[in-house]
């Protein structure tokens, strides 16, 4: 692309940020000022930009040139990703609709399907467990490391904001039989996806991973600031395993120290159980993690009061006294307020609302249930610790917190693509009832048809415009009872017949449809333009297996133009392949029998010319009867029949004809001769001038019936012969052997 000059001595088209890394410096011999921008791909899905600056300092540093990549969204996921995503969720996908499907068969009237059915709910669980698991395993960052004492948070793959999209709705929607401890859940989703946070503001993730850099380099941990904030901030969001683990790299631990420190140690050991056994109102915990689980109400608010009631008394505890460490001390105090739900340190602690959201429902508000309560919370939260730099998974979340459907399907839209929302309205339609009546009714702007099927149009669409996804977006059509079925035969019809893989592909996605019309025209359609094209036998192949008798006519009329020549003339080897792929049934190969029996005869008649035996000769013979007998034999090919014939007509040996089939030839002969005075054009071009006056000749009486009476007469006197056994005949034998001849004709 040709460089961009500005007038003014200024580029600014595109303002270079420092956050570009640049390759390479420019240097010019370019006097200033100039100012130019020269923009050209890169590698993969970049731009490369060279810009020139206006004026060069002391350096001779003309420019830069750094790379744009292009795309939308953060780029988390590439393409060879995203296609792996969409191939992977079709069998999910497909697998819930069968379902769905047998379950309003069972029930005889969709009306009375509820999406609330125990047995649908598994269904839709175990769908999106499957979609969780297509798009990353288990991505806590929160686990303590088990190889290194000092580690505070393990290694693991990074997670993406897709996966944690899908967690949330989950979480929030499909997920049923936990809705009673739904906001331990949502402790557990800010514990594996809070470093995803961590890239537009700071969050008790950062925290921990800036101090565990530092770690290796203190010699006595308890006396850095930093070790007890980390230790309050993971706390506040509930991972516990992180805060005993860190709490226990304290240096009253040490053997060397444990004398001296007896109370201390005891204080800090005492906090690190109380942290532990803290109630948890939830099923299970993984592995790993803190805490007592408790599945009823009434146990976990009997063991909640009992764990109280152990703070207040250690936060009462004379020990505190003989604490002499003083960061010790405070630290550990701050914890049990922490603990006993402090509002200002549990704000202190945590760095954005979502963790202050989280330590409310852990310290606060344990009891908390139901959407309605936590989106209160939200709003309190958000005044309290408003975000910078707003996440995109911050808008979601808080539509599902409101209840919002249109808020939700318009951030997964937004935020994450077609393949979001396309998948997620299942789960939306299980799990809330405003979602279902959004999802399911039926728009009369829309043409008719569901938000939910609209949703998974547009998503096909998407997949039909690239040439390695076309072929799932029928799974996605045939479930859009409305205009799916209609699309998928437009999406059909635009794939290129000239391949034959991707034409197969379609035939076969019409068998599985059930699709007959659609598979057969677009085996026409191939078989034209393979012929248009010059593949004669593939658009031969294509029309008879879309039984296009018609087509198939008007090709055996072509061949007919083509295959009448002499026998000598080599042309007719390039379409007896072709011929004999036509086959000779007359109901699928368009009445093209004739031809099969022409291409017999040619090769009777071939023998005949290499010098092979009069039984070929009469073969050949009884082919051209046949022939001229056949009412499908064009009449174009009579003349070039009997003119290849010449030799037979005319073979010494013996006649291969019998008057009956001599005068069926001469019949033939006569019309073409009435036909050739009505139309001068109608002899074939390529034959002599003299075929028509030869064959006339060899059929004439006096050439042919003179070899049968001649024939008849020797065969009448060698009978004679071998009757009486002598050689010399009177007048009456010979007029004997005569009578014989004509009886033998």
């Amino acid at each position: 692309m040709p460089g961009l000059t500005s007038d003014s001595g200024e580029t600014s088209l595109v303002p270079f940020s420092a956050e570009l890394p640049v390759v390479y410096p420019l240097h010019q011999g370019l006097k200033p000022p100039i100012a130019r921008l020269s923009i050209s791909w890169s590698r993969g899905n970049s731009l490369r930009v060279s810009g020139f600056r206006s004026e060069s300092g002391d350096d001779e540093v003309g420019g830069k040139v750094v790379e744009v990549k292009l795309g939308s969204g953060d780029g988390e996921i590439d393409d060879a990703q995203w296609r792996r995503i969409a191939y992977g969720s079709v069998s999910p996908f497909a697998l819930l609709q069968s379902r769905r499907n047998g379950m309003l068969a069972m029930s005889k009237m969709s009306a009375i399907f509820s999406p609330y059915e125990a047995e649908w709910s598994d269904y839709i669980m175990e769908y999106s467990r499957d979609i969780g698991f297509l798009l990353g395993g288990h991505k806590s960052s929160m686990s303590s490391g088990i190889e290194d004492p000092k580690t505070v948070l393990k290694k693991v793959e990074e997670p993406t904001c897709l996966k944690a999209a899908w967690e949330l709705i989950e979480i929030f929607y499909a997920d049923k039989k936990s809705q009673t401890w739904t906001p331990e859940q949502f402790v557990d989703w800010l514990a594996d996806y809070d470093s995803l946070l961590s890239g537009t503001q700071p969050t008790v993730h950062s925290k921990l991973v800036n101090f565990q850099r530092e770690l290796v380099s203190l010699q006595a941990i308890e006396d850095d600031v930093k070790y007890w904030e980390a230790i309050s901030s993971a706390l506040a969001v509930g991972w516990l395993d992180v805060a005993v683990k860190m709490l226990r790299l304290h240096g009253s631990y040490q053997l060397n120290q444990l004398g001296n420190r007896e109370v201390e140690n005891g204080l800090v050991e005492a906090v690190a159980v109380l942290i532990s056994k803290m109630p948890r109102m939830r099923h299970e915990l993984s592995a790993g993690k803190l805490g007592e689980c408790y599945e009823t109400k009434p146990e976990f608010i009997k063991a909640w009061e009992k764990w109280r009631g152990q703070i207040t008394k250690l936060d009462c505890s004379g020990f505190w006294v003989q604490c002499y460490h003083h960061q010790t001390r405070e630290g550990l105090k701050n914890f049990l307020q922490i603990m006993l739900g402090n509002a200002n340190t549990l704000s202190s602690a945590t760095c954005h609302w979502i963790e202050l959201h989280v330590s409310h429902l852990l310290y606060i508000r344990p009891f908390t249930m139901g959407l309605e309560s936590m989106y209160s919370l939200a709003q309190k939260c958000m005044q309290f610790k408003p975000m910078s730099f707003p996440h995109k998974l911050m808008a979601l979340l808080l539509g599902i917190l409101g209840e919002n459907t249109e808020v939700v399907l318009a951030e997964c839209s937004r935020s994450f693509g077609p393949w979001m929302v396309a998948h997620a309205v299942e789960l939306l339609a299980s799990g809330s009832t405003q979602a279902e009546i959004l999802l399911h009714e039926e728009r009369h702007n829309l043409g008719g048809i569901t938000m939910e099927e609209l949703l998974r149009l547009v998503y096909a669409q998407v997949l039909s415009s690239h040439a390695l996804t076309w072929q799932i977006a029928p799974i996605y059509l045939t479930s859009c009872t409305k205009q799916g079925m209609a699309l998928l035969e437009i999406l059909l019809y635009k794939q290129p017949v000239q391949h034959n893989q991707i034409l197969l592909k379609s035939i076969e996605i019409c068998r599985l449809y059930e699709l007959h019309k659609v598979s057969s025209k677009m085996m026409k359609i191939a078989g034209v333009h393979h012929w248009k094209h010059g593949k004669k036998g593939s658009g031969v192949f294509w029309l008879q297996q879309a039984q296009d008798e018609i087509r198939l006519n008007r090709i055996a009329q072509q061949l007919f133009d083509f295959v009448g020549k002499s026998i000598s003339d080599e042309s007719f080897k390039q379409w007896e392949g072709l011929i004999e792929l036509l086959g000779s049934d007359s109901r699928t190969a368009g009445g093209l029998e004739f031809l099969h029996k022409y291409r017999d005869f040619k090769r009777s008649l071939q023998q005949v010319n290499d010098g092979i035996a009069t039984h070929s000769a009469q073969k050949a013979a009884e082919s051209l009867i046949l022939l001229m007998k056949n009412p499908s034999t064009p009449q174009l090919f009579w003349l070039p029949l009997l003119y290849d014939s010449l030799k037979l007509l005319n073979w010494q040996d013996r006649p291969l004809l019998n008057v009956s089939q001599t005068n069926l030839l001469l019949n033939k002969l006569q019309e073409l001769s009435i036909m050739a005075r009505l139309r001068p054009d109608f002899t074939e071009a390529e034959l002599p001038s003299q075929a028509l006056s030869s064959v006339r000749k060899s059929l004439s009486e006096g050439s042919l019936l003179k070899k049968f009476l001649l024939f008849g007469i020797g065969r009448g006197m060698r009978s004679v012969l071998d009757v009486t056994g002598s050689k010399k005949l009177c007048p009456y034998s010979a007029f004997v052997a005569l009578v014989i001849a004509v009886v033998l004709l």
